[in-house]
């Protein structure tokens, strides 16, 4: 009986993968993937803020942990303030006091957060001249 089931399992037609266009995608998936294994595990949320503080850092931009609990949204700032603490306690941020306002803390990056980036940048990079 199951070697009838085998025999109908493996004379059955082999279907083709699907088409999914550029392969360039899947390929910074992997490269992307490879880089992450090497950095601390980040949740959504994490990853999230991460993006969005390297977008203000790339622009020139300080953001503030107020700023920050403030603009995100659909996320509570209690949330986001236990995942920026989450983000400091694996090095990927600093929170340094403002020079002016000992009551203001800004987020910045370290140079693991840098690296991080340089690397997605070289990933991307590398699928572009492939």
């Amino acid at each position: 009986m199951i070697e009838q089931h085998f025999h109908r399992i493996t004379d059955m037609p082999r279907k083709s993968p699907p088409n999914l266009g550029s392969m360039a995608y899947l390929r910074l998936l992997n490269l992307v993937g490879a880089i992450q294994r090497g950095q601390p595990a980040l949740d959504p949320i994490e990853e999230r803020l991460l993006n969005r503080m390297a977008t203000a850092w790339h622009r020139g931009e300080r953001v503030s942990v107020t700023e920050a609990m403030e603009t995100q949204e659909g996320l509570a700032p209690a949330t986001v303030h236990r995942r920026l603490k989450r983000l400091r306690d694996k090095g990927l941020i600093i929170l340094a006091t403002d020079e002016h306002d000992q009551r203001v803390r800004y987020i910045e990056p370290t140079p693991q957060s840098v690296r991080y980036f340089a690397e997605l940048d070289a990933c991307l990079q590398q699928v572009r001249s492939d």
